[in-house]
């Protein structure tokens, strides 16, 4: 094992320091979102089915706006998509506090493309403004950034419930967009090049992807644990949490452990530097494993904790060196966009995990599932690692 040798924290750089603030207000923007919506549920001003429609416009905004967002970044100034993501982002939040249904899904739909093209653009925006010694460093600060996000908004979404209406707190993270319009550090230029047409920019950046097969092996990898792990996670957890030990502690001690995991992650990733860092990032994906396996047996409710925070401190050992690896192989021209593949498809897939898990249990039995999500979990990493450029993350061998 090797550590990060001692020099100047990439947290003493200004440019950073800005570009990691405005990703983090995305990022609590973008996870307060769901908790505020619930808040206007539990008030009645908005129903349950509105919330799922709202929620599935945003989710269908993003996922159009992710690829959209790619070819902007790499096709202009990184700097600019984001400013005008931000702008997107901005405008739709008031709409979406309106209140009438058809605004509502109509600004949620725009929100999520704003939210959708901010993700590309950060990730190329990273590798423009940090020296590559010290990415793995400053990816590590932003997912700290966004898993500690996951750990405050719910919180302080309640606690502003408590002396704010939903409408005035929906309205109140309009001040996080603004951090994302004004806050991102200008100065940084792309090489001018040849415009084409923009589904063959996009097709460019798929060709892109296909020379890194590292890459392609670790999003097939990704895409699946994303799929049956998270799955898992969203429905058998409650299920597992209310009739195995009648409680819903269960259920909040492990989604708490795994973004507390996550976070301990991050904080070893800043400084380890593994040999064989695929390798090792594989290894890591393979830990979501460890979430469907606690919940198949009837142990003690510490041992679905315990394996939880392995879960999350797992999911940052692949993800740090991931985005790294990412920024470092592909070509910088074409960075935004094979950063969009990457989001369009771990998450545009992964619902359809959700929608065939109910169905799996009834048909095949919950023990029989969390079986199978356990078995993929660990042999999807396993079979990506096989990849000969997989072992570090790089077409041709590195030294550690």
């Amino acid at each position: 094992m090797t550590t990060l040798p001692a020099k100047r924290s990439v947290l003493r750089d200004t440019k950073f320091l800005r570009l990691w603030l405005a990703t983090t207000a995305s990022a609590v923007a973008t996870w307060a979102l769901p908790f505020i919506l619930g808040l206007a549920v539990l008030e009645r001003t908005l129903t349950v089915p509105g919330l799922g429609v709202v929620l599935a416009a945003r989710i269908v905004g993003f996922l159009v706006a992710v690829p959209i967002g790619g070819v902007l970044a790499d096709r202009y100034s990184r700097r600019l998509i984001v400013f005008w993501a931000g702008v997107l982002s901005l405008v739709s939040t008031p709409l979406l506090a309106y209140g009438w249904l058809p605004v509502m899904v109509a600004a949620a739909a725009l929100l999520g493309a704003g939210q959708g093209a901010c993700r590309p653009a950060f990730q190329a925006f990273t590798a423009d403004v940090v020296d590559s010694e010290q990415r793995q460093q400053a990816n590590a600060a932003m997912t700290f950034a966004v898993r500690v996000s996951t750990l405050v908004a719910p919180g302080l979404t309640a606690l502003l419930a408590t002396v704010a209406s939903t409408s005035g707190i929906l309205l109140g993270t309009c001040a996080l967009w603004l951090i994302v319009v004004l806050v991102p550090p200008g100065g940084t230029s792309q090489v001018t090049r040849e415009r084409a047409k923009f589904h063959r920019e996009f097709l460019d950046g798929l060709r892109e992807a296909r020379r890194h097969p590292w890459f392609l092996a670790g999003l097939g990898a990704l895409t699946l644990t994303a799929a049956v792990g998270q799955s898992s996670i969203a429905v058998a957890l409650p299920l597992v949490s209310r009739d195995r030990y009648g409680t819903e502690a269960v259920l909040a001690a492990a989604t708490t452990a795994y973004s507390v995991g996550a976070l301990v992650g991050a904080l070893i990733m800043a400084r380890w530097r593994p040999r064989n860092q695929g390798w090792a990032a594989f290894g890591g994906l393979a830990l979501f494993g460890l979430a469907p396996l606690s919940m198949l047996f009837p142990v003690h409710p510490v041992v679905i904790v315990a394996a939880f925070v392995a879960v999350g401190i797992g999911i940052e050992l692949f993800n740090v060196p991931w985005f790294t690896a990412t920024q470092r192989e592909v070509e910088p021209a074409k960075l935004a966009r094979v950063s969009s593949l990457d989001f369009m498809v771990s998450y545009g897939l992964a619902p359809i995990g959700l929608a065939l898990f109910a169905p799996a249990i009834n048909a095949f039995g919950l023990s029989a599932v969390l079986a199978a999500c356990a078995a993929m979990c660990v042999l999807a990493p396993a079979l990506a690692a096989v990849v000969p450029s997989s072992r570090h993350l790089a077409r041709t061998p590195r030294s550690a």
